[in-house]
Parts: structure tokens; C-alpha cells; sequence
């Protein structure tokens, strides 16, 4: 495979360039704040770039798939977001485009566009997380609503979110996969409770869902009954190709290179067994971009990435942990006075690198990337079978 980019593509790279140039400067990097967030979300709006993955019927900005590449790569370089907008824009507001009616759309993607709705994904659940097709939330006709009853777990952003969309069994058959239906179910909804799951990072951002006897209108129901699981993998490829993380460690890892060399220049060079690693981790990121540029050459020729999206998502969450590891030990003891309060856009000053607090919290996050998504196992699994077909 051989993908060289045309002279429109590389007029396009400096475009985004320019337009991330203009507001955030090296001078003055992007920092996650309210006030950044809606500076650039104002910028992407004003461009019609906000979501830079919709078609233009959809109000977007019908990119190829190129575009869409260089997009991420060039906005992972300079620090500031691809796109805002949660999991409705990232997971969801494919599936509406894909499978949900004209109705569903006119009234759930205007407020995906505006970032005014925030939306969580009901998929995990106790004893179904890989394994997903075992899972047992349970959802019976009652006239012209489902009853929703069972248990979500590992829900991110649950607490914040307004909506979610989520896979529940309407039908018992032989094969798991079948009978698994898509609602979409507001969260004000009477019988449903969220708990937090603290995690390691000092973040609440994980949940456990529990419905009772939870009232949800067919209208809600996106595509056919019993074919959820079908919409799902559609889904799940969207969320494993993102799941590689391939822009982020490509950040992560000039990010750490510039900091090795300003460690050098201040007299305190790096430990030399960690250059070479972070060397050997820029090699096989690169090894990694040819898959993904694959995948690129497939969607432009209007194909379906195969399987080995799952080899993008195993090898990438591997890169993404190595980094964030590469950072900690360039850290330091400076990363030992970890709190998360100064993982905050305005926390106050702590002593050492003033990048160790959040490289670290960065590093406790980045251990769910091999589970996150389908776990390293069961990418291993998709590989053998589908791909190398040695089962």
C-alpha cells in the first residue's frame, strides 16, 4: 500500500494549521479551559468544522476521509481538541445517521451539534463487559413503551450525562447475539439510579446505572427490534479505531522529546535507558500509522476497514500505557505529590515540571486503554480468528 496525500489535502493541512495558529499560538497553548473550550468550540462552529465526521445533510462539514486524518493528526500536534462534544458526537451520532429514522435525528443530532445534550453509553455490565452479547438488561413491551429493568457498570460520564444510548435483551433466542435491541433512554426518567466508581486517577467519571422498572417510548428503539447487535459492531468499530489513540501518543510522545531536550539544556540530561525506549515506542507508533493509513486507503475507496482495526486498538492502547509510563519516569519524584486538585486547568503551582500532575493522572487513566473498548484478549481473539483465520 502506497498513500500520498494531493496538493488540495496538503492545502487543507495548512488551513487547519492556520486556524489553530490563529487562536492558540505556542505562546499561548490550549489548556482545557471554560474559556479555551469555548473559544475553540466557537472557532469550529464558525468554520462549520464542529462535526468535522457528518455528512452535510447532517450540518456537517462532509470531509473525506483524508481530511478527516489530517484533521486528527494536526489537531493532536497542537494540543487542542478534534472535535467537543462527548460521546453523543464521538459514538453515537454515527448509529443516528446510520440506522436512526428522521425523527430521531431532527430531534437528538441538533442538540449533539450544539453541545448542549451530554450522553453516555449503557453497554458494560457485570458479568458482560468483552464479553458483551451475555449481557442481561432486560427490556419487555408494555403497550407502546419498554420496561427496563438490569444493571450498567463502568458508565463514563453517566452522572453529567442527559441521555444514554444502550443495548438491552428484548428477546431470548439460541444465539446470544440476537434478540439485543438500541434504546435510547433519558436519565430523568423515574427508576433509574447512578452511583459513582471512584478510580485510581482521583476522578469521578465511571458510574454504575441501576433501572427499575423504567419506562422507555418505542419511539426511542433506533432500527428493528432484536437487531441491536448488528448497530453495535458499527459502533464498536467507530469507538476501537478512536480507541487506538494513535494521535495521542503521537502528542504524547514529541511532547516528551521536547521535554527530554529542555531537561538537557537545563543540565540535567535524561536517563539514558529512557531515550532509547522512547525511541523504540516513536518506531513502532510509526509501524502503527501504516496500519491506520491502510484503514485510510480502504475508506477512501468507499470499503469498510476490515477486523484488523482490532490490531489498531490492541497496539495502540499498548503505545498510549508506554507512554504515559515513558512520562512518569521522566518525572520523577516530581510526580509524587499527585493530587487532583492540581490536575485542574488553574491549579496553583507545584514544585518540579509544571506538566508531572497531569502526565501522571494521564498515566492512572491510561490503564483502562487495554480494557476500554473490548479488552487486549478479545482483540487477540477478533486477530486469530478473522484475520490470521487460524481458528
Amino acid at each position: 500500500m502506497e498513500y500520498r496525500f494531493t496538493q488540495a489535502e496538503e492545502a487543507f493541512r495548512e488551513d487547519v494549521r492556520s486556524l489553530v495558529a490563529r487562536h492558540f499560538p505556542r505562546s499561548r497553548p490550549y489548556n482545557d479551559s471554560p474559556d479555551h473550550r469555548r473559544e475553540w468550540i466557537d472557532a469550529l462552529r464558525t468554520r462549520g468544522w464542529a462535526a468535522y465526521k457528518w455528512a452535510p445533510e447532517f450540518g456537517g462539514p462532509g470531509w473525506s476521509a483524508a481530511q478527516r486524518y489530517i484533521w486528527e493528526r494536526e489537531t493532536a500536534s497542537n494540543g487542542v481538541p478534534a472535535q467537543l462534544g462527548g460521546m453523543g458526537m464521538m459514538m453515537l451520532s454515527p448509529i443516528l445517521q446510520g440506522y436512526g429514522n428522521a425523527e430521531q435525528c431532527a430531534r437528538h443530532l441538533p442538540g449533539i451539534l450544539n453541545n448542549e445534550v451530554e450522553w453516555c453509553q449503557g453497554y458494560s455490565e457485570p458479568g458482560a463487559g468483552s464479553d458483551l452479547a451475555a449481557l442481561r438488561t432486560r427490556a419487555e413491551r408494555d403497550g407502546d413503551a419498554y420496561i427496563v429493568n438490569g444493571e450498567k457498570v463502568w458508565t463514563s460520564w453517566a452522572h453529567i450525562a442527559h441521555w444514554m444510548f444502550c443495548l438491552v435483551r428484548t428477546q431470548e433466542t439460541d444465539r446470544r447475539q440476537d434478540g439485543i435491541s438500541f434504546l435510547l433512554i433519558d436519565l430523568s426518567s423515574p427508576g433509574i439510579t447512578i452511583r459513582p466508581i471512584p478510580t485510581i486517577d482521583g476522578m469521578h467519571h465511571l458510574n454504575q446505572v441501576l433501572f427499575e422498572d423504567v419506562r422507555v417510548p418505542i419511539e426511542n428503539r433506533i432500527g428493528e427490534e432484536g437487531l441491536g447487535w448488528t448497530y453495535a459492531k458499527g459502533l464498536l468499530t467507530h469507538e476501537r479505531t478512536g480507541l487506538a489513540n494513535i494521535s495521542l501518543s503521537i502528542f504524547l510522545t514529541r511532547r516528551l522529546r521536547s521535554e527530554l531536550a529542555k531537561q538537557a539544556e537545563l543540565g540535567a540530561p535524561a536517563e539514558e535507558g529512557l531515550s532509547i525506549r522512547l525511541s523504540e515506542l516513536e518506531m513502532e507508533l510509526s509501524a502503527l500509522e501504516a496500519t491506520e493509513l491502510r484503514a485510510l486507503s480502504e475508506l477512501e475507496a468507499g470499503e469498510v476497514p476490515g477486523p484488523y482495526t482490532s490490531i489498531l486498538k490492541l497496539k495502540g492502547s499498548q503505545l498510549v500505557q508506554r507512554a504515559t509510563t515513558l512520562f512518569l519516569e521522566a518525572a520523577g519524584f516530581w510526580a509524587m505529590p499527585f493530587t487532583r486538585e492540581a490536575q485542574a486547568w488553574n491549579a496553583p503551582a507545584l514544585p518540579g515540571p509544571d506538566w508531572a500532575a497531569r502526565e501522571v493522572s494521564r498515566y492512572f487513566s491510561g490503564r483502562a486503554a487495554s480494557i476500554a473498548g473490548g479488552t487486549d484478549e478479545i482483540q487477540r481473539e477478533i486477530i486469530t480468528k478473522h484475520v490470521l483465520r487460524l481458528k
